[in-house]
């Protein structure tokens, strides 16, 4: 089976060397690693991995130039998976990031202290899923709005809908509510329903609906 290639950015050298061991004993192979965006962009040009994973604030002004290099890397590579590691959760960022639909993620650093979590979303999101940090969940639901398109639902199916924005599977969210995947396979369709979202050739339906959720308040 091939290995999965990552290229690593992160202005952080230790973090950076940390994420390097920690991939590499998983199985993966990182195939370059960079300080800077411009470092980035080069470095992806010349090894088109599977995936980068980059630090959203970078030099020289530790602002948004991993963001920014990851939406130039978007652009030129679109089968570039991007995961990008945020110090803190920074809504807007993350939500013009995950407006790109498959491939992409987008993580608190400290997650990546769970090794096993980190990995599946580094696997998750290299396979053409998309990884949303639970923090940034909680960060977008504790404002609502009067009229929000998620009142249509039933508990359940935002506990559903909610687990779909992390991006697992309808095998893992029948794990994590204790009920069969037949079940989370009806409140799924049911959800799709319910929010309008008829099948159409250009969009993918669980991502709408994903998206739904995240720009509800």
């Amino acid at each position: 089976m091939t290995r999965l290639r990552v290229v690593l950015a992160d202005d952080d050298v230790l973090l950076r060397q940390g994420l390097v061991v920690l991939l590499e004993r998983a199985g993966v192979s990182v195939v370059g690693q960079a300080g800077d965006g411009d470092t980035l962009l080069r470095v992806a040009r010349e090894t088109v991995p599977d995936l980068a994973v980059v630090d959203i604030r970078m030099p020289p002004t530790n602002t948004t130039e991993g963001l920014e290099t990851a939406r130039l890397i978007r652009r030129e590579l679109p089968d570039v998976g991007i995961l990008v590691l945020s110090a803190h959760v920074e809504v807007e960022h993350a939500m013009e990031l995950l407006a790109g639909g498959r491939r992409v993620g987008y993580l608190l650093k400290s997650r990546v202290a769970d090794v096993e979590e980190f990995l599946e979303a580094v696997r998750r999101v290299a396979r053409g899923g998309a990884v949303v940090d639970p923090a940034l969940i909680q960060e977008l639901v504790s404002v609502r709005r009067r009229d929000n398109p998620l009142d249509v639902l039933s508990e359940r199916e935002r506990e559903v809908l909610a687990l779909m924005a992390e991006g697992r599977s309808n095998v893992g969210i029948a794990r994590r509510l204790w009920v069969t995947e037949g079940t989370v396979e009806k409140h799924v369709h049911s959800i799709l329903g319910k929010l309008d979202l008829g099948e159409t050739d250009d969009d993918h339906r669980r991502v709408r609906a994903v998206l739904t959720f995240l720009q509800a308040p």
